[in-house]
């Protein structure tokens, strides 16, 4: 049985977010997750803004128009949303709490300030931060992905920085090593049993 299928006896599934800075390697961690760990279910979350080159509608993320986001968020369709950089992004909530009723562990990755709202609504939720191993790796990553201009840039740069201050209230810090994606997976699904064995395990409400 892979890991996130789950039979009736089992203990309940885990809801999982990943989170930390641009520029961190959150989607390179993600992209191994799903291919070594099929058994896992990946909240993928919705944005208004632009598809950027090579991402694929439903798979990096579910693109609305800024009138369907909208229509979502006043029928309460995202267990957490923000405005960052100018677009919005949510996590839609229903693919969420279906996977978590099936008995399917859930993976969302959101901003470090989205992490904050699912702790406030789901406090048993696993919370893991992935950064950086120093600034200066982190800046670097920023500025080789050469997708935004030099002032938003400064402002990520900016930003991530904040965001790498807020680790100390997430369950688990993992350091994602340059070039070594394989060894970050290896250590979120380590967590993840780690938090499984926990008595008494308890169900996620979202």
């Amino acid at each position: 049985m892979s890991l996130g299928d789950k039979g009736g006896t089992d203990p309940p599934p885990l809801l999982v977010v990943i989170s930390g800075p641009s520029g961190v390697g959150k989607d390179a961690v993600i992209a191994q997750m799903r291919t070594s760990q099929p058994g896992l279910t990946f909240a993928v979350t919705a944005t208004t803004r632009p598809m950027r080159a090579g991402e694929v509608d439903g798979r990096d993320y579910v693109f609305l128009s800024t009138k369907r986001f909208a229509a979502m968020l006043a029928d309460d369709g995202f267990l957490e949303h923000a405005e960052v950089y100018g677009n919005r992004y949510g996590v839609p909530r229903q693919g969420v709490r279906a996977a978590l009723a099936a008995g399917r562990d859930v993976i969302v990755k959101i901003d470090v300030q989205g992490a904050a709202t699912i702790r406030e609504i789901a406090p048993d939720a696993l919370l893991i931060f992935l950064a950086a191993p120093s600034a200066e790796e982190l800046e670097r990553r920023l500025r080789a992905r050469k997708t935004d201009s030099p002032e938003q840039l400064t402002v990520r740069i900016e930003t991530a920085q904040h965001e790498t201050q807020q680790a100390g209230w997430f369950d688990v810090t993992i350091v994602n090593e340059t070039g070594a994606v394989g060894q970050t997976v290896a250590r979120i699904i380590e967590t993840m049993e780690e938090q499984r064995r926990r008595v008494p395990p308890r169900r996620v409400v979202v």
